[in-house]
């Protein structure tokens, strides 16, 4: 069990109580194999529980605190997520496998999503309409109710900022199912909630497996939103089922987010952005940046600068903190090392180094291939792990062609210095964020982010995520 715990993991939360379960499940340490603890293994009838719990803290002290009073409520959990910054980074780090510096990051944006939605808290406002002499019409943003929230264990602290952060400053109530793979900063946070004095059954935390826990949670009928962050298919179960209670869905699934780079690009502020947005993580990340497309002109300059990025790529214990840790779990290890195998036809370019990792652990090289075609599986599905692809173009609408080729449309990234290709390219790419000269902005709590296609719908972060967990009601008043 990891050092400076101040909570069972084997316990879940309902209702402001912490209990055991019948069952538990393994959580295991993606950096060498070893036991890492037991979590909870939370039932059907746990979820029903903490689903109750919730509506109760609707009806109660939660439901009738002002905006003002929850916006001062989520900017001191921050400061108390803040507070706990080397013991929730050294968690997630154990828990996921990602260096310990890229989990010290995922907390700041945590706190950073508690901060924003504090501060944003009284300030999401209604209209009023012009209409028929006689009437005053005005809209109200009301919360859902109860919200549940399916979370992956790719970057728990992450998502859990952006959709329990965003529900709650709206006013909902929640229930949480966080990933078996890695819950723990999840259990972590609640109990800082609730040290911070988030009234009881605002948010309720129950770990589980996903056809058990999480199937009960998408289906349940007195759940008034779902947001799912997780794969394709896993998404498209849960708008099912949500959808047999007619119940609005927030998706967000998987992605094959391309960068184009042009010739007059320069390459040089270019190449962090190349490497980094494919390797953070391991690659397991919706967002990662898989397809790198270069314009002919500056292909020799891009695979060149790559492989020499490649070459100095460690890969090493989360604890280790180098360039890339392990992936989630030896399945993971199974199914990134198959896509590999599967580009045995084509060119390696580069791999990462190996750097004092255990025979148990499960860890696959950061892998560089040259020379893809667009119609290759690599260049086509999500793989979830630090491989990436280059792949030529000659023009601007071949370009545009190639990014657009694959089912998804999460992220791309654009780099040239002509301002009306910039302008040209952002209207033509298909994908929810474009970012001209860089990738992922810096994280960007403040900028909607979500996707188009199979990559899912509705928008989180930003503002966009409040009006997404509340309801707009219209009300016409007619006084003559």
């Amino acid at each position: 069990m990891p050092n400076a715990l101040w909570f069972n993991p084997a316990e879940l939360l309902i209702g402001g109580a912490w209990r055991g379960t019948v069952d538990t499940l393994e959580l295991i340490n993606p950096s060498d194999g070893s036991h890492l603890a037991d979590i909870a293994r939370g039932t059907a009838r746990d979820i029903d529980a903490a689903v109750t719990a919730a509506h109760t803290a609707r009806a109660g002290a939660w439901g009738t605190m002002t905006a003002a009073e929850r916006g001062r409520l989520l900017s001191e959990i921050g400061r108390r997520v803040l507070d706990r910054i080397d013991d929730l980074a050294r968690l997630e780090a154990l828990d996921v496998g990602k260096p310990l510096t890229q989990a010290r990051a995922d907390v700041v944006a945590l706190a950073r999503y508690m901060e924003f939605y504090g501060g944003a808290a009284d300030k999401v406002m209604g209209d009023t309409i012009p209409y028929l002499d006689g009437y005053t019409v005005y809209t109200l943003r009301e919360p859902h109710g109860v919200t549940g929230h399916i979370v992956p264990w790719n970057y728990p602290m992450q998502i859990i900022g952006r959709s329990v952060g965003a529900a709650l400053t709206m006013g909902n109530a929640c229930v949480l199912k966080p990933a078996e793979e890695a819950c723990l900063t999840a259990l972590a946070f609640a109990r800082i909630c609730q040290e911070a004095g988030l009234p009881d059954g605002a948010l309720n935390v129950v770990p589980g497996l996903g056809a058990e826990a999480g199937a009960a949670l998408a289906s349940h009928p007195n759940i008034q939103h779902i947001s799912f962050t997780g794969s394709v298919t896993t998404g498209a179960l849960v708008q099912q089922a949500a959808g047999a209670n007619v119940v609005p869905v927030t998706l967000e699934l998987g992605g094959k987010s391309p960068q184009l780079v042009f010739d007059d690009a320069d390459i040089e502020a270019a190449l962090p952005f190349l490497v980094n947005a494919g390797i953070q993580n391991a690659g397991q990340t919706c967002s990662a940046s898989s397809r790198i497309l270069v314009q002919r002109g500056a292909y020799d300059d891009v695979r060149i600068r790559m492989e020499e990025a490649y070459s100095e790529l460690l890969v090493a214990p989360a604890l280790d903190d180098k360039s890339v840790g392990p992936l989630i779990s030896d399945r993971q290890k199974s199914i990134v090392d198959s896509y590999i195998a599967q580009g045995a036809d084509l060119t390696i370019a580069a791999q990462g180094r190996l750097d004092n990792t255990p025979e148990t652990g499960a860890y696959v090289r950061p892998t560089l291939f040259a020379d893809v075609p667009p119609d290759h599986t690599l260049a086509r599905e999500e793989i979830f792990g630090p491989v990436q692809v280059l792949i030529p173009f000659d023009t601007e609408a071949q370009a545009i062609e190639i990014a657009n080729s694959t089912d998804y449309g999460l992220v791309a990234s654009i780099w040239t210095e002509k301002g009306a290709r910039q302008m040209r390219l952002a209207k033509a790419l298909r994908a929810g964020q474009i970012f001209i000269n860089n990738y992922g902005a810096g994280g960007g709590v403040e900028l909607p982010f979500g996707g188009m296609g199979k990559s899912g719908h509705g928008r989180e972060k930003g503002f966009e995520a409040l009006y997404g967990f509340s309801s707009l009601k219209t009300v016409a008043a007619r006084h003559g």
